[in-house]
């Protein structure tokens, strides 16, 4: 179908704003430009916590989103987006908040270390130890530790398969859902979806080249299924999915393979491709409506997660 309308606006807001691509700059400008973005502020919730935990290579900037009621409450442990190298807590706020409110559930949103700075592997190692110590820790936030799920957008998701898959090979947190929006699967750049929309969608080809160079100390982390699971021989095991695609999005096609491996692992799995919208669009629930319907379906799916008997 056609570009959704309402995406179609925001783009053009974007582009108003004059922003060189995001390959054409430094990390530190890329920063810098993400940053000034306008950003709509999400719903209302019980209290915003600050805080800072242990992480592998230095302490780790959390922000926990409590939502109204007495708990203990289940958990969403969430990674921002930005291609491994940009995004914040302020990036992924309104997104936090929307979670938060619409599932009923803590979401701990972590700020790990940024490439180039920490290349692969430390910003999943930071994911992994953030989703170990809201475990951990979870009477100290009035969680529930029975009841983790983890979740990102983009290289946020692409962070939360690599927590779901270490936390299977090292014995770690038993996680109750995993929601992958978007997210980066694999160092490759020769599906369909990459050609047709290689550029024009604001996520653009050569922009994704440019993370995945930051990102991977080499070629060889390039086929490492921490980095990219779709590289995984086996995806048994894992916890259940939810992922959600774009049509018009590089990345559309090997998340949608994502999905596909890990229902033949025999994972349960729901995957859902919003036709007319762009990378970006689950953070763009107060401008468009079906990313407003996609916050719905995820955090309703977290809700009936968090309902049911404990997976592991």
């Amino acid at each position: 179908m056609p570009l959704d309308p309402q995406v179609q606006a925001v783009m053009e807001q974007v582009a108003a704003l004059g922003f060189p691509p995001v390959h054409t700059v430094s990390p530190e400008e890329a920063r810098a430009n993400g940053r000034a973005r306008p950003r709509a502020k999400g719903p209302d919730v019980a209290r915003v916590e600050d805080r800072t935990i242990p992480g592998p290579g230095s302490e780790l900037p959390v922000r926990i989103y409590t939502p109204r009621g007495t708990g203990p409450f289940p958990s969403l442990v969430w990674f921002h987006g930005g291609g491994w190298v940009v995004g914040d807590l302020d990036s992924a706020d309104a997104t936090a908040r929307y979670l938060t409110a619409g599932s009923n559930c803590i979401v701990v949103s972590v700020n790990y270390r940024l490439a180039p700075e920490t290349k692969f592997p430390g910003p999943a190692e930071d994911c992994y130890a953030a989703t170990e110590w809201v475990t951990q820790n979870a009477a100290s936030i009035n969680a529930d530790p029975h009841k983790l799920a983890v979740g990102g957008d983009s290289a946020g998701g692409n962070l939360a398969t690599a927590v779901c898959l270490m936390s299977r090979d090292r014995g770690g947190p038993a996680l109750s859902f995993q929601l992958l929006v978007y997210p980066v699967t694999d160092c490759k750049f020769a599906t369909e979806s990459y050609s047709s929309n290689a550029e024009g969608y604001q996520l653009s080809r050569d922009s994704m080249v440019w993370y995945w160079n930051h990102y991977l100390q080499s070629d060889a982390d390039a086929s490492n299924p921490y980095a990219s699971p779709l590289q995984a021989k086996d995806l048994g095991g894992l916890p259940p999915a939810m992922v959600i695609t774009a049509e018009f999005d590089p990345l559309r096609d090997e998340g949608e393979a994502y999905a596909r491996r890990l229902e033949a692992a025999g994972v349960s799995t729901t995957c859902t491709r919003y036709d007319g919208m762009i990378h970006g669009f689950f953070g763009m629930a107060a401008a468009v409506d079906k990313g407003k319907q996609a916050v719905d379906q995820a955090t309703s799916m977290l809700m009936a997660t968090f309902s049911s008997p404990v997976y592991r």
